[in-house]
């Protein structure tokens, strides 16, 4: 599959080309699209990914390359995000989208171009934690009613967004099999005085040092407790499951595919 990678230089951009160039069998990277300020640009993606030679330059514009690959893997920044899904749908190219911090209006325009290509939208690309998921659905099904809910979620003192992308999503997962509208039991973090209320789902995010992703759920129950919990050591996994998740498209009818679909899970 001939894919193009965004923000070459980024954490997961770098991990993302790294990981690809191992798999030359599934992949050929034929470019990468940069910030246009930056002086690799028209140079090997190799200069901004600190990786092997590559033997494909970096773009300014993904206009300029997007029409000799089959794929695009994004993980920048939101507004380069949303200059790329639009590209994106011009051009009639898949889309695997791990960007996160979305706004509302946004996350409905890359739903609408769902209807134009085929993209799996994920905040969290470890099948590990998308298997979290799954858990995380059958625990709300079976003692959600009888549990005090919590999602916990640590980053580094680097991330933009709160709760994380991987926290909403378990949120969303919660609020579904209980059967709540999460914008009404929301709660973010704890100050003050009052008792708990009924079906709320509260959010606690840290942000210190350069801890690595962390995501803990509690269901407190009466009497016992359950704590389910992921821990990342190794970015490199979301990389992975990034380059899975696209080649997964590969070919694929316009449509919106779940991380989990795509992981085989």
């Amino acid at each position: 599959m001939k894919i193009v990678i965004t923000a070459p230089s980024g954490k997961m951009g770098k991990l993302l080309v790294r990981e690809a160039l191992k798999r030359k069998n599934d992949f050929e990277i034929v470019g990468a699209v940069g910030n246009p300020s930056k002086d690799y640009i028209g140079k090997d993606i190799s200069v901004a990914a600190k990786s092997d030679f590559v033997g494909a330059n970096i773009y300014a514009d993904i206009d300029e390359i997007i029409d000799k690959c089959d794929g695009v893997v994004d993980f920048s920044m939101v507004d380069v995000s949303m200059k790329v899904l639009d590209s994106c749908i011009r051009h009639k190219k898949p889309l695997m989208l791990g960007t996160t911090g979305f706004s509302e209006e946004q996350e409905m325009k890359i739903k609408e171009a769902s209807k134009s290509i085929a993209i799996s939208e994920s905040h969290n690309t470890s099948k590990a934690v998308n298997l979290i998921y799954k858990i995380v659905e059958e625990m709300t099904k079976t003692i959600g009613k009888d549990s005090d809910i919590d999602i916990i979620d640590y980053h580094d003192n680097k991330k933009l967004d709160a709760p994380s992308g991987t926290g909403k999503v378990i949120g969303s997962i919660v609020a579904k099999n209980l059967g709540v509208d999460l914008k009404e039991k929301q709660k973010f973090g704890r100050s003050g005085k009052g008792e708990r209320k009924e079906n709320e789902i509260t959010f606690h995010s840290i942000r210190s040092g350069n801890i690595s992703s962390s995501h803990t759920v509690i269901f407190g129950m009466d009497g016992e407790r359950i704590e389910l919990t992921h821990h990342s050591y190794d970015f490199g996994t979301f990389a992975k499951g990034g380059l899975d998740c696209l080649l997964y498209l590969k070919d694929k009818k316009p449509g919106m595919y779940s991380s989990i679909e795509c992981l085989g899970l």
